[in-house]
């Protein structure tokens, strides 16, 4: 698959392939294709892996209007619905999360796991990250240089903090890490489905022992005021477990990895960073990397309940949509120069959360998450460096989640 469509990018011309893959010129960037599109057909039928076609929305305005309408579904089961993957529709039939449902159903499940996401309580955690921060420097830092940031680093701090959310035991770690990584690659549907199958298995084993033995936890709470009286299925709550477990480490983790990468690809920004120990400065700098990274790579999938008049686009009811959020947050009708890494921008109005009432539940701890670590790391390790030619680092081309698979960095 190419990265640019300069002879399908007309809207006569053949419909381009989706997703596209990025140019290893231009890793923190949308494709150069995307980019093509935005500028010459922001809605625009594309082409799917299965063969069928989706509408391709890669302007920030028209996102934000398709993501607000009630009459574009996120069923996942709904006919025309767009698939990511081989497997993904036969997935959700065993197992639907509040992600893929639309309202009321959606709204129901959503508020049973609001309360532990709101902007206090994420707040009250904000001591006990930054302490687990500064144990994995000093773990880090006591060890071989140079090191794989990801797994020294990156994947551990989130891993443990929705560990401790949730309740789920931290030594099995490496074990949903894995799996988790297999659920979100879109070229395995094997893998990805029996990655289902597991995580299933062990979280439903879990809330079992939640129900005889409650803790203090989210799974406790939900198992024992959900299950318990009647109001939540277990396999629903099951689906909560594996949605708020796989998108509580992966996001955040490919955040940390690829954002240490870019500031130190741009280190006129990394020093400005690295100078501040202001929290407004610093919480800047996140929605700015945010914005720039943008690891959701295969957009938000939609289908369209009623005919829907959008520019000068008609999108016909059963009709497939996809919101690139990662072309909108680089468009220059709303951010000058998106391309250019500007940690001084206000960059607080991007979509990489979504946007409607879909938008990412986990989006305050995650943004607290990446505030104590980019205001901790470079702070505590000046002299961090990449290790080894950057030509070379392993990027998640085949993820649904971008990020680098190994970041080898020295000190």
């Amino acid at each position: 698959m190419t990265d640019t469509l300069t002879d399908t990018a007309s809207d006569t011309g053949p419909e381009p392939g989706y997703p596209i893959d990025r140019s290893p010129r231009c890793p923190f960037s949308p494709p150069a294709g995307l980019r093509e599109l935005q500028a010459t057909a922001p809605l625009r039928k594309v082409r799917l892996w299965n063969g069928s076609a989706a509408w391709l929305v890669t302007r920030y305005e028209e996102l934000r209007a398709l993501a607000g309408d009630p009459r574009i579904s996120s069923d996942i089961l709904r006919p025309g619905f767009p698939q990511v993957s081989l497997g993904s529709l036969e997935r959700a039939r065993r197992q639907t999360s509040f992600l893929v449902m639309d309202d009321p159903a959606h709204a129901r499940l959503r508020r049973m796991v609001t309360g532990p996401f709101a902007v206090k309580r994420i707040q009250a955690m904000r001591p006990e990250i930054q302490r687990l921060v500064d144990e994995l420097i000093d773990t880090m830092l006591a060890g071989p240089s140079p090191a794989d940031l990801v797994r020294e680093f990156a994947l551990p701090l989130p891993s443990l903090v929705i560990c401790h959310l949730l309740g789920v035991p931290y030594a099995d770690h490496a074990f949903f890490q894995r799996n988790s990584a297999a659920l979100l690659n879109r070229n395995s549907a094997d893998r990805a489905t029996e990655a289902q199958r597991i995580l299933t298995d062990y979280l439903d084993g879990l809330i079992g022992e939640k129900l005889a033995r409650p803790a203090d936890d989210l799974l406790s709470a939900l198992a024992t005021e959900q299950v318990a009286t009647g109001l939540l299925e277990r396999r629903d709550l099951t689906a909560i477990a594996i949605l708020l477990l796989v998108a509580g480490h992966e996001t955040t983790a490919n955040m940390i990895a690829l954002g240490t990468l870019a500031l130190l690809r741009h280190p006129d920004q990394l020093d400005a960073l690295r100078a501040t120990d202001d929290p407004a400065r610093i919480a800047a700098a996140v929605e700015e990397l945010l914005r720039q990274l943008t690891v959701v790579q295969t957009g938000l999938r939609r289908v369209a309940l009623e005919d829907i008049e959008i520019g000068d686009q008609m999108i016909r009811a059963g009709e497939a949509v996809i919101l690139a959020i990662d072309a909108a947050n680089h468009d220059a009708a709303v951010f000058s120069e998106p391309d250019r890494l500007d940690l001084g921008r206000d960059a607080r109005h991007h979509v990489a959360f979504g946007y409607g009432v879909h938008q990412c539940l986990g989006q305050q701890l995650a943004r607290v998450e990446l505030q104590v670590v980019y205001g901790t790391l470079y702070r505590r390790v000046p002299t961090l460096r990449l290790a080894g030619d950057p030509a070379e680092l392993p990027y998640k081309h085949d993820s649904i989640v971008y990020g680098v698979h190994e970041l080898p960095v020295a000190w």
